[in-house]
């Protein structure tokens, strides 16, 4: 199967345009406020909720600043192809000049980073681009510890620990060992391997000291830090490392790791002086608070963005240790977001994250905290006001960041944008629970319908019927469709899969889409997913052999597989690889970041003839690693395609282990306001009058809108012509009923179909003289502007002629 590509292509210039929606990304990033972006940000930050802290001088206590780096693999390995041509610096260069900057102001007395400060530890490049960020901290005079992450080692088998590695064979200790360490003035010392270290930092007039312990701590290592702490008996203690809880799959919750309790057991539980932990590698954010064996809290908190929008973005934690006011300040802040040029900016460019896990204040009485083993800790001079609002100010002041991107569910089936261009649509709302061999799912753009693929034809002796079933509950709340079509226990060991497939006439078969595309998909993995049995099953598949391509060239990676394919990877990745219209330049592969098990996300794949690159789109952002110097598909004719599997060898493998929705193709590049996570545009309103303005009796309206929309039509007399005030017919008429003609309204409400047309019967009929109609189309709260037109009437109610 595909390795991670090691040059991926820059994002395409739709990539650049598009703002994205305001989904939660992989549950890593918070809903959009104006306080995160917009012209107000600065005024909204002032007000922020009650874990910000007033800057007023009557609050001004005892604090300091300690500055968290989590994860910088993909800096440091796209800071040369991607971030520096892009943007002209890389995030982890900005993070630390701003640290470096703020110091002072911010009182910060040291950083920590938790690991993976490269993707790839056999790349010198990447470890020159950590090398000079972090100097910038050296040269700065900010301490700071750092330690490797399983990234930063040559084999990161986690079965293996610190004194299973050959040590002589590390980058790791050629660039950040212990000779490199004592640059630090707080640096104390460092394990036999010296791939830990421990520091003693000052702040307000008390001590702490910091553990950083490698990716995987033998016992020795682990022997070691409890000596440390043992001749240190009156420091309170932060245990930094890479790996020690993690976060569920609801994307908030902690959840303890093997490893974690591991260290738990054997290092944090028995030493009271352990009050704090950090770690990444997990990718999201979580807390959690446990404790101890001499019953006091320890609070540990996960910090990792680099499954997130531009491979991290920025984020870094900053926490405002207030000594007088007995409690630590988090939030998580990006100064690479606000130093980004404006015209790059998109909706998930937000300076802070305010999520649950992302800012929060944590409650601690320091003194009876620490008074088992340092009765004199106190707070220093009440001279700082606050440290939190300061970081505020100071990443906000003359930010403007893009105005919020918001979204709403769909109020009906067919609230979705319709798209000229569009080849196939496949949706799964007409079915219900389990999907029969051969039952048609509909393709509500053409003629691609698909079908469930027979069990006797699919090559799978140990798939069963119910395996495949159509859902309606908990979709994907963006998706109209509101169904979803899921493969139950597929199992690659087991060849137990199922799929759908176009016919062999379909046309959307034999599209090379040489003009560009977007396709766009909603899945989710099912919480069952291992990498044994599932890795490298696939979604969406054109199939077909690339080794019979002309032109194709030879590779060691899927050779004989289909010529495009979207799925997931061993790590979890999605990986959408295709072989363009121009065959010889072979395979092209863009990557997401680790997505969370058992979650809906929108994927939208963007092909733009204008720069030759695909871009993957995950929950609306562009992902990082994207395919370059591509365009169109190469085809093998009359070859279907497939949902639920993949193609290789001519027959089907490694089925889709969760569920698909509404699944789109079409034939041109579109950005986010086109996509199926939008809403349908409710300006196609259109009113057909067909006989004209002047008509003789008018029983029906008709036109055309959004199918499933609201019509309210209104019509109101505007120049009645009978009857005629002073007229002799009005006098005798009036005698005749014993009153006058009042004016006359009429509001019909109809609902369009299916097909987009709609029709209002109007009754009883209208009077003689002109009108005037006025319609609108409405789908939940949301209603389109007004359709207006005059017509005449020129046959008075009754009138035979």
């Amino acid at each position: 199967m595909h390795p991670t590509p090691t040059v991926p292509a820059r994002t395409s210039r739709t990539a650049r345009r598009a703002a994205g929606t305001a989904l939660a990304l992989l549950g890593l990033l918070a809903p959009l406020t104006v306080a995160q972006t917009g012209p107000a940000a600065a005024d909204a930050a002032a007000a922020a909720d009650d874990t910000a802290v007033s800057g007023t001088a009557e609050d001004a206590a005892s604090r300091f600043t300690l500055a968290v780096l989590p994860d910088t693999q993909f800096y440091s390995r796209y800071s040369g192809d991607q971030f520096v041509p892009r943007y002209g610096s890389d995030p982890y260069q900005v993070q630390t000049e701003w640290l470096a900057d703020v110091q002072d102001e911010l009182r910060i007395p040291f950083t920590t980073h938790l690991g993976d400060v490269v993707d790839r530890a056999g790349v010198e490049n990447e470890w020159r681009v950590a090398d000079t960020a972090m100097s910038t901290l050296e040269a700065a005079s900010l301490p700071y510890s750092i330690l490797p992450g399983n990234h930063d080692v040559r084999n990161s088998d986690d079965r293996l620990t610190d004194e299973d590695y050959d040590l002589d064979a590390e980058p790791y200790l050629d660039w950040f060992g212990p000779e490199r360490a004592v640059r630090n003035e707080t640096y104390g010392g460092s394990d036999p391997t010296g791939l830990s270290q421990y520091h003693v930092f000052e702040a307000e007039g008390q001590q702490f000291l910091v553990l950083a312990m490698t990716w995987r701590a033998s016992d020795t290592t682990i022997a070691w830090a409890n000596e440390v702490i043992d001749r240190h008996p009156t420091l309170p203690v932060i245990l930094t490392t890479h790996s020690l809880i993690d976060v569920d799959t609801d994307g908030t919750t902690a959840k303890d790791t093997e490893y974690g309790l591991t260290l738990w057991d054997e290092l944090i539980a028995p030493n009271d002086q352990i009050f704090l932990t950090f770690n990444g590698h997990f990718h999201g954010a979580a807390r959690q608070t446990r404790l101890n064996d001499a019953g006091h809290e320890v609070t540990q908190i996960l910090i990792d963005y680099q499954m997130a929008y531009d491979g991290g973005n920025g984020y870094l934690g900053l926490l405002e240790f207030d000594l007088t006011n007995d409690r630590i300040s988090m939030q998580t802040a990006s100064p690479w977001v606000t130093w980004k040029p404006q015209d790059s900016l998109t909706a998930y460019d937000q300076p802070f994250l305010e999520g649950p896990n992302q800012q929060f204040t944590i409650d601690i009485d320091f003194s009876d905290r620490f008074g088992g083993f340092a009765p004199e800790f106190g707070p220093g001079t009440p001279d700082e006001p606050s440290l939190t609002q300061r970081a505020r100010d100071l990443l906000l002041d003359g930010f403007t960041g893009p105005d919020p991107v918001t979204t709403q569910p769909p109020a009906s089936t067919g609230d979705y944008p319709r798209v000229d261009g569009t080849l196939a649509h496949w949706r799964f709302g007409t079915l219900d629970g389990v999907l029969p061999e051969n039952a048609v799912v509909p393709d509500v753009a053409g003629d691609n319908d698909m079908h469930r693929v027979p069990i006797s034809e699919s090559g799978s002796p140990t798939a069963h019927v119910e395996d495949v079933t159509v859902t309606h509950d908990q979709v994907h709340p963006l998706s109209s469709d509101g169904a979803a079509v899921c493969f139950a226990d597929s199992d690659k060991t087991a060849q137990r899969l199922s799929y759908l497939a176009t016919d062999a006439d379909a046309p959307v078969n034999d599209v090379d889409l040489a003009d560009g595309y977007t396709i766009e998909t909603f899945l989710k993995i099912d919480g069952g997913f291992t990498e044994d049995t599932n890795a490298w099953m696939k979604a969406l598949v054109r199939s077909g052999n690339r080794s019979r391509l002309p032109g194709m060239p030879w590779s060691r990676w899927d050779y004989t597989a289909s010529p495009v394919a979207l799925g997931l990877s061993n790590l979890k990745e999605f990986q959408w690889t295709e072989v363009p219209v121009e065959t010889t330049k072979g395979d092209r592969t863009a990557w997401s970041g680790e997505i969370i098990l058992d979650r809906w996300v929108h994927v939208a794949l963007v092909n733009d003839p204008a720069d030759s690159t695909t871009t993957m789109y995950v929950d609306g952002a562009p992902v990082l690693r994207n395919a370059g110097d591509t365009l169109g598909h190469s085809i093998e004719q009359d070859m279907p395609w497939l949902i639920g599997t993949d193609w290789v060898d001519d027959h089907a493998t490694n089925g889709w282990h969760g569920c698909v929705g509404e699944t789109r193709v079409i034939d041109h590049p579109t950005g986010p306001e086109e996509w199926l996570t939008g809403r349908a545009d409710l300006g196609g309103l259109a009113v057909d009058l067909s006989d004209g303005d002047r008509v003789r009796h008018l029983r029906e309206v008709t036109g055309t809108g959004v199918p499933g929309a609201t019509v309210d039509v209104t019509i109101e007399p505007t120049r009645p012509t009978w009857p005629w005030a002073g007229h002799r017919d009005d006098r005798d008429h009036r005698d005749r009923d014993h009153r006058p003609w009042p004016p006359e309204n009429r509001r019909i409400t109809t609902v369009v179909d299916d097909d987009g047309t709609w029709s209002a019967r109007v009754h009883p009929q209208l009077r003689k003289g002109e009108h005037t109609l006025r319609a609108t189309q409405s789908l939940g709260d949301r209603e389109s502007a007004p359709v207006e037109a005059t017509f005449t009437v020129t046959r008075r109610p009754g009138h035979r002629g």
